[in-house]
């Protein structure tokens, strides 16, 4: 692909300004060796298999809780909040990040790398804010029922999931203050410089991940401490009661969890190492090292649609009404009749009840 003198010149992470094409030289890297072999083709299939569950799962998750009355609560508003996070970087910066791949090296101008590194951004701090916000959300429930029923109603929730996109996109606007945002030849993309600014990426790794890592472990530790307390009954006093939905969904996003924390920590950790001695630690980190710690990073987008299936038997069920309709409208459409009929003659069971539990109370 020939130059256009129209593109603004980007930056690499040694901070040179280079034209579009220039990585054409061999598939060198700034420095001068030779990028690994294995680097454009690992990395071009991790992000098409992403991309592809990403997109297919995280709609299969928003759409479960839409159509389905029983997801269709406060908690499960953060998963489809969280859904939306994993989504935004499938539409754009990954397909961008395959563009530059196949021309080896970025060729979209400067006004792309800035926006594909933002939104990549937005959607790492958003899940991080995301998952902090249903730990947090489910500590309440759990721990503190009482006042969680008292404060946290369902209208609550939309506002609590505008506060957190809210602090996200605050999170993010230091980055152009910084010039952090640019492109890494190393990994064909446009993202987080890591030795731009020691002191900012010591505040990001903290902040923006150990941080609300902690929380979000001291949140869980505290649930699963209440749970064996209950179930062996230390307290007798303990009112803590869990129905089986309650723990799918504490273990569903406990998981959750737990996967994001392992994707995202080999990276943070080299930030971490980068931001105490950016001079001797920066040149030291191993390719390989750095480069699969991205390949971790980008595959946690489509893990979490994946998570609900396999753990939660709601979203499982869903997930088969949802394939099975666009494989045979016609059965939707029957399935959804019986289904408005069942859910009539439910509506209308408790009502006999209650008319038969007057009745006795009524006779007695």
């Amino acid at each position: 692909m020939p130059e256009n003198g129209s593109f603004v010149n980007c930056c690499e992470a040694g901070g040179l300004a280079v034209r579009p094409g220039w990585s054409r030289t061999g598939g060198a890297l700034p420095s001068g060796t030779p990028r690994p072999p294995w680097v454009a083709p690992a990395l071009s299939t991790v992000l098409i298999v992403t991309t592809a569950v990403d997109v297919v799962g995280n709609l299969l998750v928003i759409l479960s809780v839409l159509r389905n009355r029983k997801l269709r609560n406060a908690g499960n508003l953060f998963l489809v909040s969280l859904a939306l996070a994993d989504l935004v970087v499938a539409l754009y910066p990954y397909p961008l990040i395959l563009m530059a791949i196949f021309y080896d090296g970025w060729a979209l101008g400067e006004a792309h790398c800035k926006a594909s590194a933002f939104v990549m951004g937005l959607s790492v701090i958003g899940s991080v804010f995301n998952i902090t916000a249903i730990a947090i959300n489910r500590y309440c429930y759990i721990c503190h029922s009482i006042a969680y029923h008292r404060f946290c109603r369902r209208w609550h929730a939309p506002i609590y999931i505008v506060l957190v996109w809210l602090l996200t996109l605050v999170a993010l606007v230091p980055n152009f203050f910084v010039g952090s945002l640019k492109y890494d030849s190393r990994i064909y993309s446009c993202t987080f410089i890591q030795t731009a600014s020691a002191q900012y990426t010591a505040a990001v790794v903290v902040i923006h991940f150990l941080l609300p890592i902690s929380v979000v472990a001291f949140c869980y530790l505290r649930i699963w401490v209440l749970v064996l307390q209950a179930r062996r009954k230390v307290k007798s006093e303990s009112k803590l009661r869990l129905r089986p939905s309650d723990m799918r969904s504490f273990l569903t996003m406990f998981a959750v969890f737990v996967i994001f924390a392992v994707c995202w920590g080999p990276l943070n950790c080299i930030g971490l190492a980068v931001a105490i001695n950016p001079e001797e630690v920066a040149p030291q980190v191993p390719e390989g090292l750095f480069v699969t710690s991205y390949f971790l990073a980008y595959f946690n987008s489509c893990l979490n649609a994946i998570i609900y299936g396999l753990l939660n038997q709601n979203f499982r069920r869903e997930y088969k009404r949802i394939i099975s309709a666009l494989w045979n409208p016609r059965r939707c459409f029957q399935d959804a009749s019986k289904g408005s009929h069942e859910e009539q003659l439910q509506n209308q069971a408790p009502r006999v009840g209650n008319a038969q539990h007057f009745a006795r109370a009524d006779a007695l």
